[in-house]
C-alpha cells in the first residue's frame, strides 16, 4: 500500500525507494500514514488532507514549517533529521570563523586596486587565534562541534546555552557564559548555532547588535529568521561597528532586494569583503546529502513497521 508520501525537491525517490519499496506513493492519498517533507507548509489545511496520517519526517534539522501544537493535539509525530550534516555544516562555520579571523576575503578585495605596494598592505586588526574570543549560541551537535573545531585551531571559545546541563562545558573544553550579554560583551567573533523558536526567532535585531562588542563579527549558519531583518547589519557595517558578517543563511531566500543586499551585490567599495552569503548550502556535501535521505526514510519504515520513529520534535 502506497502510504509514504514526500511532499516536495526530492526528483528522483531512488535512495527512498531501496527502503521503502512499494510503501512509497508517487501521489498524495487519504491512505498516507507519513510524509517526508521538505520545503512544503504543513499547516492545519495541509495536515487535514490526511485523516490517516501518523508522522511527519523532516528531511533537515529545521521544524519551523511543522504546526507542532495542532500535529501534538492530533496524535501525528513530528521528527526531523538532525545528525546528518553536523560536520558540513560546522565546517562551514569555522571556515567562516577562518576567514574573517584572517582576513582572506577582505584582502582578497583589496589587493585589487594594489599596484605600487603589496605584502606591507597588512590589516591591523587581524590577530593571533588564540588572541580572539569565539562565541556561540547554541553549542548542542552542530555548535558543539564548532567549539571543539575552535579549540583545535586555537581559538578561546565561550558558549551560551541555557538548555544544556551543566558539566557539558567539561566535554566542549570550553567556558560557559551565564548571560547572552556577557557573551556578546566579549565575543570578537559570534557564531549562531540554535533552532528557530519562538524564543529565537527575531532575536538578532538592533538592540541585539548595540549590546556586540564593537568591532566584533558575526557567523550566522543556523536558521535565517533568527534575524530580524538584513539591514539590522547595513549601518553598523557601514559605520565600522562590526567588522564582517558572514550568512549561509537570511530570513527571506532568496534575498529581498534591501539596502545591504544591494550592496552585497553591487559589490559596493565600502563592504572590501567584508560581507559573504551564501545560499543555505552549509548541509550540502554528496555523502550528507545521501545519509539525510537515507536515515529519514529509515525513520519512515520505523513508522510503516508499527515502531515508535526516533527524533521526535513535538512532545509526543
Amino acid at each position: 500500500m502506497n502510504t509514504v508520501l514526500i511532499s516536495d525537491y526530492i526528483e528522483n525517490p531512488d535512495i527512498e525507494f531501496d527502503i521503502l519499496k512499494e510503501s512509497l506513493s508517487e501521489a498524495a492519498n487519504k491512505d498516507i500514514e507519513v510524509i517526508l517533507l521538505w520545503n512544503t507548509i504543513a499547516n492545519k489545511e495541509y495536515i487535514d488532507k490526511f485523516p490517516n496520517l501518523k508522522a511527519i519526517i523532516r528531511y533537515g534539522a529545521g521544524y519551523d514549517n511543522v504546526d507542532l501544537e495542532y500535529t501534538k493535539e492530533n496524535g501525528i509525530f513530528v521528527c526531523n533529521t538532525p545528525d546528518y550534516g553536523t560536520d558540513e555544516v560546522s565546517d562551514t562555520a569555522i571556515a567562516m570563523i577562518m576567514n574573517i579571523a584572517r582576513g582572506i576575503n577582505t584582502y582578497d578585495t583589496l589587493a585589487k586596486d594594489y599596484f605600487d605596494t603589496w605584502q606591507e598592505n597588512t590589516n591591523k586588526i587581524i590577530k593571533r587565534n588564540n588572541e580572539y574570543k569565539v562565541g556561540v549560541i547554541g553549542a548542542g551537535r552542530i555548535g558543539g562541534s564548532v567549539l571543539l573545531k575552535a579549540n583545535a585551531l586555537k581559538f578561546d571559545t565561550y558558549f551560551y546555552d541555557p538548555y544544556l546541563a551543566y558539566g557539558y562545558e567539561k566535554q566542549l573544553s570550553s567556558k560557559r557564559v551565564e548571560k547572552l550579554d556577557d557573551l556578546l560583551e566579549i565575543t570578537d567573533i559570534l557564531s549562531i548555532n540554535c533552532p528557530l523558536t519562538e524564543e529565537t526567532k527575531d532575536m538578532i535585531d538592533e538592540s541585539f547588535i548595540n549590546r556586540m562588542k564593537e568591532g566584533s563579527s558575526l557567523v550566522n549558519t543556523a536558521r535565517g529568521k533568527i534575524v530580524k531583518d538584513i539591514d539590522v547589519f547595513y549601518e553598523p557595517l557601514k559605520s565600522g561597528y562590526l567588522n564582517s558578517v558572514a550568512f549561509d543563511v537570511l530570513p527571506f531566500e532568496p534575498p529581498k532586494e534591501s539596502l545591504l543586499i544591494n550592496a552585497w551585490r553591487n559589490n559596493e567599495k565600502w563592504l572590501d569583503g567584508r560581507v559573504i552569503i551564501n545560499p543555505h548550502t552549509a548541509y550540502f556535501s554528496d555523502t550528507a546529502f545521501y545519509e539525510m535521505r537515507e536515515k529519514t526514510a529509515l525513520n519512515a519504515k520505523r513508522v510503516i513497521d508499527g515502531l515508535r520513529p526516533i527524533n521526535i520534535v513535538n512532545g509526543l
